[in-house]
Formats: structure tokens, sequence, C-alpha cells
């Protein structure tokens, strides 16, 4: 599954979901958890696709969600997730293994737990490991 199609919804409906389809007034969303699709009105909700995503890094760029779940992915037996309901600090410690050069001032512990949250939720769902990596794409295309 491609990151594109899953996009976290915030205002009267709240979590992420997959897009079924588009009307010119909202989407058709699926509920990851139950299947169900259901409407979710633009003038009600936001819509936030997480393939736009990134967090913020200290060179006043960014780094591409996809990029920091593969890095938990490749960290997942070593350092596991931690619990959303840790200290700021401790969610601080973690991140810091996940992407060392986050820039701590623009990432808020709020926006760690986030992560760490929606990770947890794709990876239980098994939508990780089907995740494009655009570059080592490219990279197996010139080997052949």
């Amino acid at each position: 599954m491609n990151l594109e199609k899953i996009v976290a919804v915030s205002g009267a409906i709240n979590g992420l979901f997959k897009v079924t389809a588009n009307r010119k007034n909202g989407l058709i969303i699926e509920d990851l958890d139950t299947a169900k699709q259901k409407f979710a009105s633009s003038r009600l909700n936001q819509f936030t696709p997480l393939e736009t995503v990134g967090i913020y890094t200290d060179d006043g760029e960014s780094t591409a969600l996809k990029v920091v779940f593969k890095s938990m992915l490749e960290q997942l037996e070593d350092n596991p997730p931690i619990d959303i309901k840790a200290s700021a600090e401790q969610l601080r410690d973690y991140f810091k293994d996940i992407l060392p050069r986050h820039d701590e001032q623009r990432v808020y512990p709020r926006d760690i737990r986030r992560v760490i949250k929606w990770f947890t939720l794709l990876h239980e769902k098994g939508m990780l490991e089907s995740v494009d990596m655009p570059a080592e794409k490219e990279e197996e295309n010139t080997e052949d």
C-alpha cells in the first residue's frame, strides 16, 4: 500500500483512514480497523495525506514520514516504539535514535506521539512493509 492513500483526518472525524474515493465536497474514507466506509465532508474535516507529512530537521529542511517509518521499521527489534504516554524527555530520547537530526525546537512531544501512534497502527495492520521507497526502486533498476 502507498502512503498517499492514507489520510489523517481531523475535525468531526479523527484518526487515520484509507481514501477509497474523492467527491467534490469531501472524501469516502475507510476505517482501518473496521473496514467500514463513510463520507467525510471537507467542510467539517481537514485531510492530510501521510505522504505529504514531513518532520522538521535541524538544517531547515524536512524528512518525509516514509523515511521516518522506514527507520522505525529497521530499528523495531533493537529499539521498539515507546509508549505514547511516556514523558516528553523519554519521547525525545527515542526520537533522537530514530531521526537524530530532527529539529527539537519545532518537533514537539505531541508530534512524536502522533508519529508513534500512526506507526504502531499501520504496522499492526501490515501496511508498512509495502511502503514504497522511490530511491531504493531507482537503485534496483540501475543494477540490472
